[in-house]
């Protein structure tokens, strides 16, 4: 039988998010599944340990990230979140809007989380370098109006 997280560790799920740190990334098998998976634009891997080093990547990467969430949406064993991450890169304050696709074992801990946003928009056209051949793609393949 599956179920969804209680009221309670799921509100403790979105704070976390919220208000992750290096010291708190170490309570991560309190909300995920030993076997979880976790995808985004750049990585695709599985269990807790590789989930908390993308995460511990990501502290060694940006300075001062920090996720809020936006929208949170619940359905069965089922959640989607929108949410916006800010980070400084490179003196430079970056904000990536995007959305997560959560599902939960039958003990209500995380089993898939799969990020979703535009690398090329949120991203690759921030940087100087690539910012204009994606943009230029991009318009290429916009529809006119």
């Amino acid at each position: 039988m599956k179920r969804t997280p209680s009221p309670d560790a799921w509100q403790a799920l979105l704070d976390w998010f919220q208000t992750l740190t290096p010291d708190s990334l170490g309570e991560i098998g309190r909300y995920y599944a030993d076997d979880a998976r976790f995808k985004d634009p750049f990585n695709d891997v599985r269990g807790v340990p590789a989930i908390e080093a993308v995460f511990r990547h990501m502290f060694k990467t940006v300075d001062e990230p920090r996720f809020t969430v936006l929208h949170a949406l619940r359905d069965g064993d089922q959640a989607f979140i929108t949410w916006d991450f800010d980070f400084a890169y490179a003196g430079r304050r970056v904000n990536i809007h995007g959305g997560s696709h959560l599902r939960f074992d039958a003990d209500g801990k995380v089993m898939l989380h799969r990020d979703y946003w535009d690398a090329a928009e949120e991203l690759f056209e921030k940087i100087p370098l690539l910012g204009l051949p994606v943009a230029w793609m991009r318009k290429k393949l916009r529809v006119p109006t």
